[in-house]
């Protein structure tokens, strides 16, 4: 039977890209998938029936690209992360298959305005802010540079939280996104997988007395497969993300309910269900923590299986898995992955440990996105033992073949035997999961220059002292597509009429944009891009928030995740003085400013929730004061997420990108403003500083204590009190807020948060205030002529080629997947 050959299946012809055509199928899809008459049609059902139009055009490339990797044997690349932060689809796929004018004139001629359905497509929660966005920035530029690729991750149900504002304060609802369906998507019921949880493990001696472990979990879920095409540029090739569904061994025990027990006969159901509902649950309560450590495992352990039944189904043995496969790990969230690997190839599949291990180490590399030391997770000992028995026993042995080489082969001490662990044995013991991904990877990598030259001396000192090879950097890049072609399009055919269509292809190709960066007439084109970007912007503040925005003021932007490290912070306390200042000089010139906020807090960091409070407390009070005849302005823009940054970052005249230096890893962020025109007023803290270094100095503002300056700053003693004391408008914002001028409801609100900056000032707020109020200062002055401002401006967009996607994933290709 396996002798006989199999049919050759033919490649479906090229469907046609006509309008009416495209328009004709829209009709058949509404009318046989959908069940509705184009007459009483509504919006949404218009969306989906167009999406199922795309949908198939890409079926056509996905094949083709699947097929061509099984014919070739190329390596393919396994990406798994915690998040996949997409956003919307239709447009982008519409986009990269180059339709966007086919499927605009289709519907008009059916009287559909493209506008209005694809701004109905849910915001698919799956990701948290640049974590996520990278991922889904590496998805589509691993397909536009023909990597064959897999994304790994966790369909959410929820994902992350829905954003709204009650007087002010953060409430966190939850995001429906999967409500009415997926038309993206695709279920995969082959490729479902057991996961299993606790139980105990089992020595046994096999048939030819090779000793072997066995897991028995006491507890199981399924771990189901759903797919979603991820489209390159220009349709070359379309790869796929894999998300994970949490199922039931048994949706119902019936003896339960027919017992009347209706509630508990689902507990197995909702115990699955829960793995898969949220993104980032609250971690506050052992409860909490173990659902996390769950949720990582679960989708390590399904996508380990998956990728080694696929590489099973070619190659005989696993002894090529490095060779044919790269699997990366997006931050610690996926590391118990190498624990499992092992596992598997052990206990599955009966490979001894020192070939695993060899295996595992050759296959897995792992990304570093922090140096926040409680960012590189770790879990208590017990709670890991009792959820990963056989995972525990695996770390351990891991953990005695690391520790004696170091001992014996690199002579280490003490105090870099404790550091290189695996094990914490500070208190509490806890498995830590940044050195179980560096030791089980061959490459380590940062994501900016200056994150990973501090990976070197902080967080993986010692283990970078073990391995010297494995560090290494990838700066973080976007993708042109999503943050420049389809979120401003008037600035994209501005670009395209000036130097032609080759940036589309290869963004380092912006740079001939330079030549007109003077040049009166094009500043005068890229300035109206910019207003009516500005005023979209402004009438989606009105429409959410009933604020009225005017265009011609300075954007001023901060969004990202709400932290005291990204120092949102130190922007409002400046807003304050801005304020005091522009009462107490009614006389002097002050440039008109929008201060904008945007960001989510993570539900249990009260900081970072307070801070959303006073921003909105501050903005009441300043909004409202007539004294400032309009000349500043401050929104907090609730339900941060790809839709809404698409609306934000083209209309952003100056990108805050502000955090405390030494602690940003890269950001993505400073790159999207940069793109779309932009100036930047930062510190040299991530990407800003290799920013800083392609733009030129001239065309960024830069202000605050460097890395090492932090570092000596907090070694040698800070005392921001006498900083404070020394700085008249600090001192009187600090005062105004502690004091209750911005919480008349509650004087004391703020108290704890002022008294914070006072006694340590961590995050060195105090410490780069005045450095900051004066880069402000100097914004202004290059916003009081528009002409050198705009060229400036031009020369962001003009020189930020570098920082595309495309770039970083090539890099990862060639220098550590080896792939594509």
């Amino acid at each position: 039977m396996n002798n006989v050959s199999k049919p050759v299946i033919p490649s479906p012809a090229p469907r046609s890209s006509k309008p009416e055509i495209l328009a004709e199928e829209i009709i058949e899809r509404l009318t046989y998938r959908i069940g509705k008459d184009a007459k009483v049609a509504k919006p949404h059902d218009w969306l989906t029936a167009t999406i199922l139009v795309v949908r198939d055009r890409i079926i056509d490339r996905w094949m083709a690209s699947t097929r061509e990797v099984y014919a070739t044997g190329a390596k393919r690349v396994y990406y798994l992360s915690l998040e996949f932060l997409i956003g919307r689809l239709m447009r982008d796929a519409v986009s990269n298959l180059g339709l966007m004018e086919e499927v605009r004139d289709a519907l008009a001629s059916l009287g559909v305005d493209v506008n209005v359905i694809a701004g109905l497509e849910p915001d698919a929660a799956l990701g948290n802010g640049g974590l996520g966005r990278l991922a889904a920035c590496f998805m589509e530029s691993m397909a536009t540079v023909d990597v064959p690729a897999y994304g790994y991750g966790i369909r959410y149900v929820h994902g992350l939280f829905r954003q709204q504002l009650a007087d002010g304060w953060q409430v966190e609802l939850p995001e429906n996104w999967l409500a009415h369906g997926n038309p993206w998507e695709f279920e995969r019921r082959e490729s479902s997988y057991e996961i299993g949880f606790g139980g105990a493990v089992e020595f046994v001696t096999t048939h030819d007395d090779q000793p072997r472990y066995v897991w028995k979990p006491a507890e199981r879920v399924i771990a189901a497969a759903f797919d979603t095409p991820a489209v390159g540029w220009r349709g070359k090739r379309v790869n796929t993300l894999r998300l994970w569904s949490a199922q039931p061994i048994d949706p119902i025990l019936l003896d339960a309910f027919n017992a009347g027990d209706h509630i508990g006969a689902l507990r197995e159901s909702n115990k699955a269900e829960s793995l898969t509902r949220v993104l980032y649950p609250a971690d506050a309560t052992p409860a909490g923590q173990e659902l996390r450590l769950r949720q990582e495992f679960f989708f390590s352990s399904a996508s380990l299986q998956d990728i080694l039944r696929r590489h099973l189904q070619q190659y005989d043995d696993f002894t090529s898995l490095p060779d044919k496969v790269a699997i990366q790990l997006n931050d610690t969230h996926p590391a118990v992955s190498v624990a499992e690997l092992v596992r598997l190839l052990c206990d599955v599949h009966g490979m001894d440990f020192e070939q695993a291990w060899d295996i595992t180490r050759r296959t897995f590399s792992y990304t570093n996105h922090t140096l926040l030391p409680e960012a590189l997770e770790s879990w208590p000992v017990p709670l890991f033992e009792r959820l990963l028995p056989r995972h525990m026993q695996i770390v351990y042995a891991i953990n005695a073949k690391i520790l004696i080489d170091a001992r014996k082969g690199k002579n280490f001490s003490d105090g870099e035997i404790r550091s290189i662990s695996l094990i914490e044995e500070s208190g509490d013991r806890r498995v830590r999961m940044g050195n179980l991904a560096f030791v089980g990877s061959h490459s380590i990598n940062g994501v900016s220059a200056l994150h990973t030259d501090l990976m070197k001396v902080t967080v993986f000192a010692d283990l970078h002292k073990l391995y010297p090879d494995r560090i290494n950097n990838k700066t973080n890049g976007i993708t042109p597509r999503r943050w420049l072609q389809q979120c401003n399009p008037g600035l994209t055919g501005l670009i395209r009429e000036a130097i032609g269509d080759e940036f589309l292809d290869d963004a380092e190709k912006l740079t001939p944009l330079d030549k007109f960066a003077s040049d009166p007439t094009f500043q005068q084109k890229f300035a109206a891009v910019k207003r009516a970007n500005k005023v979209a912007l402004s009438n989606l503040v009105a429409s959410r928030m009933g604020v009225k925005l005017d265009p011609s003021a300075m954007f001023d932007i901060q969004i990202k995740r709400i932290h005291e490290y990204k120092r949102q912070l130190l922007n409002i306390i400046e807003a304050v003085a801005l304020y005091d200042q522009i009462r107490s000089h009614p006389e002097l010139d002050w440039v008109p400013r929008v201060k904008l906020f945007a960001g989510k807090a993570a539900p249990s960091y009260y900081n970072a929730k307070l801070i959303i409070k006073l921003i909105n407390d501050v903005a009441r009070t300043i909004n409202n004061d007539p004294s400032v005849r309009g000349l500043l302005k401050v929104v907090f823009v609730p339900n941060y997420n790809v839709s809404l940054a698409e609306v934000m970052v083209p209309a952003a005249d100056l990108s805050e990108q502000i955090s405390t230096a030494g602690m940003e890893a890269s950001g993505t962020g400073n790159m999207k403003f940069g793109l779309n025109g932009a100036l930047t007023i930062g510190t040299l803290d991530g990407a800003n500083v290799e920013m800083r270094d392609n733009v030129g100095e001239d065309n960024i503002v830069i202000f605050g204590l460097k890395a090492d300056e932090v570092s000596k700053v907090r070694s040698d003693g800070h005392n921001p009190r006498a900083i404070i004391e020394g700085s008249r408008e600090l001192a009187q914002a600090l005062s105004a807020i502690g004091s209750g001028v911005f919480s008349p409801d509650d004087r004391n609100r703020y108290t704890a948060l002022i008294d914070g900056i006072y006694s340590h000032d961590w995050f060195m707020v105090a410490a780069d205030f005045d450095a900051y109020a004066q880069a402000q200062r100097e914004v202004d002055q290059i916003w009081t002529n528009q002409s050198a401002w705009y060229t400036k401006t031009i020369n962001n967009t003009a020189r930020m080629g570098w920082f595309s996607s495309d770039r970083t994933i090539r890099q990862y290709a060639d220098e550590i997947w080896r792939a594509g």
